[in-house]
């Protein structure tokens, strides 16, 4: 958030890849700042989406008598997916029985864990980073915290291996919201031209990272949306606008029109433009929910992406599970 308002002041120009705050934009009408990548508030909401189409068949529960908890870390990103929560659990009619943030370099999470206890939530839904997540679930683990699901919000949830060396095989079942690993994108309907970077990019990261069961789906996002800048919004500002100069670039930005498929992330672009309450923001992005399962992960919602089916609730005898 601090970088974007100094870059906008000094008039200079920010690609954005990974952050997601909604607050990074929302209602700032920045000129010079954009984002391909998908935004907090959209993250909350998919996750309750993906819930409520599940919650009947799955859960076996009406939507009204549902009971989610929806708990984050108290810092920007926190606040704006928790936000994204809220509103889609009023929207599919959940009841939320819990609704708190903490602090991410808390010491001590056993009062929330028991505010969690109290609640007898369904679903958790859970925006945190690392070592907090693991602190959390550890805790959750000792008191003896039992739920349905527990859906997460990128951040620390999108770093696989640091959950599978704080949790072990507690981290099978887990849900995670994130734009999709590049990996993962239904290569059927992408532009046939993409496919072989997304492999070059695979075969770079397996270098760098021997052995790791699941390549970091952030370094695709920054490849995608690096790849989208310069084989896209560069050569236009150059060609069309004359120069790289920031005004060059915002205008080349402005007319990006990608369709969906038009990306290794699978999602178009189209930027929201000036007076937009999200001017910057890319109005085609979306995320995705996946879930871990046996040092795998697979995406499970929406029905354009998936791979498989969820598995909802949390199967009988694991660590978590009320069943």
């Amino acid at each position: 958030m601090p970088v974007a308002a100094r870059v906008e002041q000094l008039k200079k120009f920010m690609w954005i890849t990974t952050c997601i705050s909604s607050a990074v934009l929302e209602n700032k009408n920045y000129k010079y700042v954009f984002r391909p990548q998908a935004s907090g508030d959209q993250f909350g909401m998919m996750t309750m989406d993906f819930i409520a189409q599940n919650t009947k068949e799955k859960l076996g529960k009406d939507a009204k008598d549902l009971r989610v908890a929806i708990i984050h870390e108290d810092g920007a990103y926190g606040v704006d997916v928790a936000k994204g929560n809220e509103a889609g659990a009023k929207k599919a009619g959940f009841n939320i029985v819990l609704r708190e943030g903490y602090s991410a370099t808390a010491p001590d999470l056993s009062a929330l864990v028991t505010k969690l206890k109290r609640a007898k939530p369904d679903v958790v839904f859970h925006t945190g980073y690392n070592p907090d997540i693991t602190l959390l679930l550890r805790q959750a683990r000792e008191q003896g915290l039992k739920f349905g699901a527990l859906v997460g919000h990128g951040a620390g949830y999108g770093v696989y291996e640091k959950l599978k060396e704080g949790l072990g095989a507690d981290v099978d079942y887990v849900f995670n919201t994130d734009p999709i690993s590049i990996w993962l994108a239904n290569q059927k309907s992408m532009d046939p031209k993409l496919p072989p970077i997304i492999k070059a990019v695979g075969e770079e990261f397996d270098k760098r990272k021997p052995g790791l069961a699941i390549r970091s789906a952030h370094v695709g996002m920054a490849a995608s949306n690096t790849y989208l800048f310069l084989n896209d919004v560069l050569p236009r500002a150059i060609k069309k606008y004359g120069g790289i100069d920031p005004d060059a670039l915002r205008k080349a930005a402005l007319d990006t029109d990608i369709p969906e498929g038009g990306t290794m992330l699978g999602f178009g672009v189209k930027f929201h433009g000036e007076g937009s309450p999200m001017a910057g923001q890319n109005e085609r992005s979306f995320p995705v929910v996946i879930q871990y399962v046996d040092d795998k992960s697979y995406v499970v919602w929406p029905k354009s992406q998936a791979q498989r089916e969820a598995v909802l609730p949390l199967p009988k005898g694991t660590t978590y599970s009320n069943q």
